[in-house]
């Protein structure tokens, strides 16, 4: 029973190995692995975190609740009222909508 926790234990952890190739991403170090399960913000500061947590997202079928946090952040920082206008159209259509896709 011990043997199979500290495998499954093992199986869950992230590997510097195991993280996906991204080509904004530069390989992690094991430090800046660490701080991730630290802080959020660190983990979404960081493509490779950024990356690892859209992956494990898909495996429990919520990346859209990435996806929706990333696009209002995008839009947190926009100062073009015209391109806020429509960001925020897109990210209702998108998220909010009952009839939206990814539905959050």
């Amino acid at each position: 029973n011990e043997d199979r926790e500290r495998a499954w234990r093992a199986s869950r952890e992230t590997k510097l190995e195991t993280i996906p190739n991204c080509e904004a991403c530069a390989k992690p170090t094991p430090e800046e692995v660490r701080g991730w399960a630290q802080s959020f913000d660190k983990l979404m500061k960081s493509p490779a975190g950024r990356n690892v947590f859209r992956e494990f997202l898909r495996t429990e079928y919520s990346e859209e609740n990435m996806l929706f946090w990333l696009a209002c952040e995008e839009l947190k920082n926009e100062c073009n009222k015209h391109t806020i206008d429509e960001k925020a159209r897109m990210i209702y259509e998108d998220y909010i909508s009952i009839l939206s896709p990814k539905e959050v």
